[in-house]
């Protein structure tokens, strides 16, 4: 059975590190974990260099956070099934539109069709669910 790395991977040099001690076989990337997007695509692009595959992880994201999570995971190397799933999973409503959603076969789909993130911010639903507002100079 392979090892995947989880949350002892907090950066590209943790990956590096597991790749020379060859202590897993698979790595888990959530972009809140290992500081963004950026090093979340430089740990994918050292994982490919080494055939390691990767899977994407989620951690309870919005809407917002789930489309980062869905353009991150459509990188070549996400070969593994990851977190990203419909909003209806965690989110009563969420504060996107179109809401994610998965489709017959398990899969969500990454919008190609426009520029930017392929969802909207619903800006009422954010200001329903606002509960204080701070204005800072």
């Amino acid at each position: 059975t392979p090892v995947c790395l989880d949350e002892s991977i907090t950066g590209v040099d943790r990956a590096n590190d597991m790749i020379a001690l060859k202590s897993g076989r698979i790595i888990n990337i959530k972009p809140g974990r290992v500081g963004g997007f950026a090093a979340s695509k430089a740990i994918h692009e050292v994982c490919a260099a080494n055939g390691i595959p990767v899977w994407c992880g989620g951690m309870l994201e919005s809407g917002i956070g789930r489309a980062h999570n869905v353009a991150l995971a459509s990188l070549p190397n996400f070969k593994l099934p990851g977190d990203v799933s419909p909003s209806k999973r965690y989110w009563e409503q969420d504060i996107v539109t179109p809401e994610w959603e998965m489709n017959e076969n398990g899969m969500v789909r990454v919008p190609l069709d426009k520029p930017g993130m392929g969802v909207a911010v619903n800006m009422d639903r954010v200001e329903n669910l606002t509960v204080r507002r701070q204005e800072l100079d």
